[in-house]
């Protein structure tokens, strides 16, 4: 909070100031487009590689499926072969694991990386082998590894997977044995899946090359679009930087129907209000500097050359009060004035306007002695102010008693014109002359022919009473009433009401 001297000298106390917002100068702001791109790639890059993986895992998972079902139809068949199958040479069954072995083998056609091997043998010694020849694309095949072929023939197990440095191996057998004695022969099934899997992760390497391109693809097009859409926010918020008190004129193109569309919408309607408050603002300073300027004057001049004479003295402060009375209902003219453009101006109820244009001209009738006349009343309900109705339209027989003498007539009344509401107030005063009817709603402007005389008001009277018909979405008709002078009618919008009771 600043001090009196400090707000008069237009310094400001660095002990009593309130902080300005301040921002920190070495962080960088980041916009909403790159925000809104971060967050896409993020989500991009995560949705593309959950793909990848997800695919790659569903394709690992089939060649596991594949080489099991290869693993168990090869030692099926085997089985089968071994139950049912006899010698071609003896047409007998086998009786030997060596020839059994042996003829089974020369009528299989092994996968390309698929070893079927005869192991002939027994536990604890180095077995024999019968195979066919078969060149796999491995570096070391089991036929060729005395450790790998004595870990699967020893193992009390009928499948496993066996790890190496030189590839992993996925294996299967079938045990050989003559009744009553320990196996002495083991049909194995060995498949290398090296190149099955090299052949997964080449799919899913060119699927990540694939979504990184679809990736780039989608933040290139992401970042036009973003910007795009995002241009009518840009232009708010330039327009917004630009605002001052005096630079209030520019509004945002509105193009499409989107949200955007309405965000500039709702952007420039708050601009008209600015731009009304403003000038509002404006308008009611200029107007009291003008017009208080001259009461001040007068004042400050008989006080100073008030003397010590008491009639003097007495003539100058009724001169004083007069002018101070004047100036504060100059002000709270202008205080009203100002009001008019808030939202809450006027407050609309359910009238009765009979009753309501009644009470105006009982109320009117104390403002001198003329020949007031209630010149017909509406019989309907309407949405209205009750109030700022009775303050425009007492303000108009005060304009009227102001421009007729003694005795003349003045008609106060309401009626409804097609689906308008009018209250009026007519006199057979001097009338307005044309020149004169587009500036007397001004404010402190006053015709210049209403009885060839001003009045003592301050001009501010139709302004008021044009302000309470347009608070209530309606307009001040000046118009010429048969026999002469000036009539003057708020028109009101009234949408009729069925009376009650009525089925329509």
């Amino acid at each position: 909070m600043t001090t009196t001297a400090a707000r008069a000298t237009g310094t400001t106390d660095p002990a009593t100031t309130d902080p300005a917002p301040t921002t920190d100068p070495g962080r960088r702001r980041v916009s909403a487009r790159v925000r809104i791109l971060l967050w896409l790639l993020l989500v991009m890059a995560v949705a593309l590689a959950s793909v990848a993986m997800t695919t790659r895992s569903f394709l690992l998972r089939d060649v596991d499926n594949r080489i099991n079902r290869l693993l168990t139809q090869e030692t099926g068949e085997f089985a089968n072969f071994e139950e049912r199958g006899g010698d071609p040479q003896t047409g007998r069954p086998f009786t030997d694991a060596n020839r059994l072995l042996t003829v089974f083998l020369e009528r299989q056609y092994p996968d390309a990386d698929e070893e079927l091997i005869g192991l002939v043998g027994r536990a604890g010694g180095d077995p024999r082998q019968i195979r066919q020849r078969h060149d796999l694309p491995v570096a070391l095949p089991l036929h060729r590894d005395p450790a790998a072929k004595r870990a699967v023939f020893d193992s009390p197990e009928s499948s496993g997977v066996l790890r190496r440095p030189e590839g992993e191996i996925r294996w299967a057998k079938v045990t050989v044995a003559q009744q009553g004695r320990a196996p002495e022969a083991a049909f194995v099934v060995a498949f290398h899946p090296e190149r099955e899997q090299a052949r997964v992760n080449d799919m899913f390497r060119t699927l990540l090359v694939i979504s990184g391109v679809a990736l780039l693809l989608t933040v290139g097009i992401a970042w036009a679009v973003a910007g795009r859409i995002l241009k009518p926010v840009r232009v708010v918020r330039s327009a917004a930087a630009q605002l001052t008190e005096q630079g209030l004129t520019r509004r945002i193109p509105v193009h499409g129907n989107d949200d955007i569309a309405a965000l500039a919408v709702t952007f420039n309607g708050m601009l008209d209000r600015l731009e009304r408050a403003f000038a509002a603002q404006r308008e009611f300073v200029d107007d009291a500097g003008h017009e208080l300027r001259t009461p001040i004057t007068i004042v400050r001049g008989h006080l100073e050359l008030m003397g010590d004479d008491p009639a003097e003295r007495e003539e100058t402060v009724r001169l004083v009060t007069d002018e101070l009375d004047r100036m504060s209902r100059i002000v709270e003219d202008l205080l009203l004035l100002a009001k008019a453009e808030r939202p809450d101006f006027v407050t609309p109820e359910p009238v009765q306007v009979a009753e309501l244009t009644a009470d105006v001209y009982v109320k009117a009738r104390t403002l001198g002695e003329r020949d007031w006349q209630l010149d017909g009343v509406a019989d309907l309900e309407a949405e209205l102010d009750p109030q700022r109705i009775t303050q425009a339209m007492v303000q108009l027989a005060q304009n009227a008693v102001q421009h007729t003498t003694t005795g003349q007539t003045i008609r106060i009344g309401s009626r409804t014109e097609g689906p308008d509401l009018e209250l009026f107030v007519a006199d057979t005063g001097p009338g307005v002359q044309p020149q004169d009817a587009e500036v007397i709603f001004e404010r402190f402007r006053r015709g210049t022919a209403r009885r060839g005389t001003r009045g003592s008001g301050a001009g501010l009277g139709l302004s008021i009473v044009k302000a309470i018909a347009e608070g209530h979405r309606g307009r001040v008709r000046l118009y010429d009433p048969p026999g002469g002078g000036a009539g003057f009618a708020l028109v009101l919008h009234h949408a009729p009401r069925a009376p009650e009771g009525d089925p329509s």
